[in-house]
């Protein structure tokens, strides 16, 4: 093939690349408002284990809110749809991130919990199809997923807001090979997808009464993708005078992340997708790692919520599973919970998880028979949530 077939060949394919992300475009635009759940008379939880250790760390999760929502369930307000089939055996079996039948189950429900999910990678048994997770982030339209990350006796109370949709990752399995000497992938944004997940930040430090927002990129040197994001950044910040806001560059915000001195300055931190994955892998270092912290995935219309770690296939190889930290999706859970409608509940549940993850810790999760198994570790957690002096506790160990 000569160079210029070489040319030809890739503009097909960058091509169709843009006609996909016009009608996605349009698709943003035609949006209506987030869903009202006071409004509803039944909310639909669909729970999927997902693979590896995830069914584990899911079940435990699932019988936290069963307890936490026992009444609502019994009067029919909540109720339970288990998904078994987003496992990466179906989804190779049909050669699709998602298997349509899976997916009209998922768009069944109203918010998602889910357990970690394989991606294949190279010298992996699976062939390369698409993860899960992105493709669900797409075919929900889930633009933001909200990580935060607490503790108290440090003084660190971030809440990150990292694009969803777009970025490095919207296009990860469409990149091009042009030839055996150039392979290219592509950045995505749009002005619809940055705005709004903007907004929601801005939207989020106000109402919460954080009142602070950062603002990361790399556009000193990724001037259009991560220049228009900052751009609109300051169209943004317009809209809400109240709230203050700065713009960092992504890799002296990892650095200062883990200064004593600035770490506590950060409150709600706003960021492009790639670098919100990153970051917020080394903020959950703090809380305890990243098997302690929760992430909610949220779109207009759905919302999914999940543990910001992946399957961990060797801890089931290695006859392990059974003493995954479940914190992660209990966390998770917290924030479906609060999603919904439920913060009184959802704030307890914050509370018992700090008492027993950060604080008491009468139970230790080591991920072996060092420690306690999920199942206990979920007892301990429901233990300490049905304590009559829950909050008089938390509130002692954070003076």
């Amino acid at each position: 093939m000569t160079r210029q077939e070489q040319i030809n060949k890739a503009k097909e394919h960058f091509g169709k690349l843009l006609e996909r992300q016009f009608d996605r475009i349009d698709m943003m635009k035609s949006t209506k408002d987030f869903i009202d759940f006071k409004s509803l008379d039944t909310i639909v939880i669909g729970v999927a284990g997902g693979d590896g250790i995830g069914p584990y760390i899911t079940e435990q999760a699932k019988r936290v809110l069963e307890f936490v929502l026992k009444d609502e369930i019994d009067r029919g307000k909540i109720q339970f749809n288990m998904i078994d089939d987003l496992t990466i055996e179906n989804r190779v079996e049909h050669m699709k991130a998602i298997p349509d039948d899976v997916l009209d189950e998922l768009k069944k429900c109203h918010v998602i919990l889910k357990g970690p999910t394989t991606t294949p990678r190279a010298g992996d048994p699976w062939p390369n199809i698409e993860s899960a997770n992105v493709a669900m982030r797409k075919e929900l339209d889930l633009f933001a997923n909200v990580r935060p990350v607490k503790v108290p006796e440090e003084g660190i109370d971030w809440t990150f807001f990292r694009e969803n949709t777009e970025g490095a990752y919207a296009l990860g399995s469409d990149g091009i090979h042009v030839n055996e000497d150039l392979a290219i992938d592509f950045t995505v944004a749009t002005y619809e997808g940055s705005r709004r997940i903007l907004e929601a930040a801005f939207d989020y430090a106000k109402k919460s009464g954080k009142n602070k927002v950062t603002v990361v990129t790399k556009a000193n040197v990724i001037k259009t993708t991560d220049g228009q994001f900052l751009d609109i950044a300051r169209e943004v910040a317009k809209d809400y005078p109240g709230v203050e806001w700065d713009d960092w560059y992504i890799d002296i915000m990892t650095a200062k992340l883990i200064d004593p001195k600035r770490r506590t300055d950060f409150k709600v931190v706003v960021l492009p997708n790639l670098y919100g994955d990153i970051l917020t892998d080394e903020a959950a270092e703090f809380q305890g790692g990243v098997g302690t912290a929760g992430s909610a995935n949220i779109g207009k219309r759905y919302a999914m919520f999940e543990a910001i770690h992946g399957s961990a296939p060797r801890m089931v190889d290695e006859g392990r599973a059974q003493f995954a930290d479940p914190s992660s999706m209990i966390r998770a859970a917290a924030m479906l919970l609060d999603h919904i409608g439920y913060n009184n509940e959802a704030l307890k549940l914050q509370m018992a998880l700090d008492i027993c993850g950060q604080f008491e810790k009468k139970l230790v999760m080591t991920g072996r028979d060092t420690g306690a198994t999920s199942s206990e570790f979920a007892d301990y957690i429901l233990e300490t949530l049905s304590s009559s002096d829950l909050e008089d506790k938390y509130n002692s160990y954070i003076k």
